[in-house]
């Protein structure tokens, strides 16, 4: 993964991460977990669904991510004789003929290697094993988001820093896109589809959601070239929240839009 440390938004996550959760389970339902295989969460967070998996599942339930804060909330929520969690990239997985199932929600994008890192997660399933995959897709993964990020990039406060801005994301535009990462790793591609999604929140709920995720990108120095000026993630939060509030409608609510592939690739040897 890229590096980009989740630590500081670990404790407000589980709370926040609304729409990852929908997500995941289509994700849950696409890959029919089995009740005794053995499961790797990849980029697991702070474990919510590391926990959920083990209650599908009698089989050895791992967790992994890179963030350090993340693994630690997750090892004191969710850590068991029967979870395991490990702090590590997707990259640097090395496990081998170890898992049934891979489960990788809202991670992927993230993923600064991702033939290196699907690669791994190849090796580490046994032959016949599946991984199953869903992450924002597409450059306007989320247009009501980047309505916003529009605002930021043209406000006077933010203009001139805003565009060092460079994105740390992959985002692809096509199911067969996404495909071929995996088909060039040797697995077998069932399905691959991108789908928008929408659900209704309140801008708050909105700003939760960005939080969530999407702001440890766009406010990570590191996107930057290292260095951001004083009062510039402040203006930032107060530019983005007031163009998710004009977005709203007179019940003050905002259709939230996301695109998103979900993918199941198989190991067939």
């Amino acid at each position: 993964m890229n590096g980009f440390d989740f630590t500081e938004i670990a404790r407000r996550y589980e709370r926040d991460s609304v729409v990852q959760r929908a997500a995941a389970e289509v994700l849950i339902s696409l890959l029919q977990i089995g009740p005794r295989e053995d499961v790797l969460d990849l980029g697991c967070g702070t474990g919510h669904l590391t926990g959920r998996i083990s209650e599908i599942t009698s089989g050895r339930v791992a967790g992994m991510d890179p963030a350090p804060g993340m693994v630690a909330e997750a090892r004191s929520k969710y850590g068991s004789d029967r979870i395991g969690f490990e702090i590590a990239a997707a990259e640097d997985l090395q496990a081998c003929d170890e898992f049934d199932v891979i489960f990788c929600n809202s991670a992927l994008q993230w993923f600064s290697d991702p033939e290196r890192a699907v690669t791994a997660c190849k090796r580490a399933l046994r032959p016949g094993g599946r991984i199953g995959v869903q992450a924002p897709a597409r450059h306007d993964y989320c247009p009501n988001f980047l309505k916003g990020i529009d605002e930021v990039a043209c406000h006077p406060d933010t203009a001139t820093t805003f565009a060092q801005f460079r994105s740390p994301w992959l985002f692809l535009e096509t199911g067969d896109a996404y495909a071929d990462i995996f088909r060039r790793a040797g697995f077998v591609v069932p399905f691959a589809r991108i789908e928008a999604t929408s659900a209704r929140y309140s801008p708050d709920q909105m700003l939760k959601v960005f939080e969530s995720g999407a702001a440890a990108g766009y406010l990570n120095v590191n996107c930057y070239g290292g260095s951001v000026p004083d009062g510039y993630v402040h203006s930032f939060r107060r530019i983005l929240a007031d163009a998710f509030r004009a977005q709203a409608d007179a019940n003050g609510q905002v259709e939230l839009v996301f695109h998103r592939i979900y993918l199941v690739a198989l190991r067939s040897i």
